[in-house]
């Protein structure tokens, strides 16, 4: 199979869909991988690397897209890519259509079948290529809510971890999932008083054993939130529906329920964002005000960190590759139930129920 690697064009994506590592992998297994030239260079990956295990170079992105029978990214494409998807291409990357009308049209008038990282689900309900970005983005979200929390940056002038006689800070964190367990851990380690909420009770018991002694969990209510709001001084959004649009937890309205100076991490912006307040924002432009409170909205945290993330997304993509790869994705997602749940768009039709629903388009199971 012909793979191809474009370079990351959205605003400081700095990532790249696969390592040299990985490239190597596939070309072992008799497949022609083609990389843009510089496409590894933001993760700190040269092109001689990718050469050295046997990649060929192709200067542009209309090279990359015209001469691939599949395209590895990490990113969904954004409008400048849209008429360089073609027909029956496979496209392997985060893509998040609940949230993306345009996006959504875009890949059903290519005909191009798109296979999303973020639906690709196991028997057990689990994630594992939503997972490792998931990680990282619950990490950095955290990070950069103590950072917009000092005043030079809009925030309240607190340090999160306090000083002996100075009480830290409060997080509350929004969804005990993997994103919300990260950002709680590294809460914790900083010194914060932290508190988890979860619907799922048997998660939270979990959360209570695992996590230390400064993390509380609460049972998610609108109440129970509510009551929360009026002494914390970050709040983490890391609630996920899997292809679905996230539900909004906290209303315009209840933004004058916190103290101005509080920091607002929507890190479900990607699925339409946690806080009716939210718009996606970028690194160049990362944090807004509204009636006093911050809003942090990037929607690709992880590519601040790029090449831990890129290392990271491959270790967790690099064995579903292979096998659409290997056997072509008709039959991959045939002999796996965990692949085919990635199918969300196959040759201008929605396969993707959740995806139908949020748009009112037509729903067309795929049958292989």
């Amino acid at each position: 199979m012909k793979i191809g690697i474009p370079k990351e064009i959205k605003d400081n994506e700095n990532r790249v869909g696969m390592t040299p590592a990985g490239v190597s992998e596939l070309v072992r297994h008799g497949h022609e991988v083609y990389v843009q030239h510089t496409a590894g260079e933001g993760s700190g990956f040269a092109d001689e690397m990718y050469e050295k295990v046997g990649a060929r170079m192709l200067p542009a992105i209309e090279d990359i897209y015209g001469i691939a029978d599949m395209i590895l990214k990490v990113k969904e494409p954004i409008a400048p890519e849209y008429p360089l998807v073609h027909g029956g291409q496979l496209l392997f990357t985060y893509f998040h259509f609940a949230c993306d009308r345009p996006l959504t049209d875009a890949m059903l008038k290519s005909g191009a079948v798109c296979l999303a990282y973020e639906t690709v689900q196991t028997s057990d309900d689990r994630l594992p290529l939503l997972v490792p970005m998931s990680e990282v983005a619950g990490r950095m979200g955290l990070m950069e809510g103590a950072y917009y929390l000092q005043k030079t940056h809009g925030g309240k002038g607190k340090l999160i971890s306090g000083v002996p006689g100075v009480k830290p800070a409060k997080v509350l964190v929004l969804g005990g999932g993997t994103v919300g367990e990260a950002a709680a851990r590294m809460a914790a380690g900083m010194g914060a008083e932290v508190y988890v909420t979860d619907i799922n009770l048997s998660r939270l018991r979990q959360l209570q054993l695992e996590l230390p002694e400064n993390v509380h969990t609460l049972y998610s209510s609108l109440h129970n939130i509510q009551n929360e709001l009026g002494n914390v001084d970050i709040v983490v959004g890391s609630v996920l529906i899997p292809g679905d649009k996230a539900p909004h937890l906290i209303t315009r309205d209840m933004l004058k329920l916190m103290e101005p100076g509080t920091v607002l991490v929507d890190v479900a912006i990607d699925q339409g964002g946690c806080f009716e307040t939210s718009h996606p924002t970028t690194h160049s432009n990362p944090v807004y005000t509204v009636d006093g409170i911050v809003h942090y909205a990037v929607a690709n945290i992880p590519g601040a960190v790029p090449n831990t993330s890129t290392t990271a997304l491959t270790n967790a993509t690099l064995r579903y590759a292979l096998k659409l790869a290997d056997k072509g994705w008709k039959q991959a997602c045939k002999e796996d139930a965990t692949l085919y749940k990635g199918l969300n768009i196959v040759g201008g039709r929605v396969t993707y129920k959740a995806i139908a629903d949020v748009f009112g388009l037509p729903y067309e199971p795929l049958t292989l």
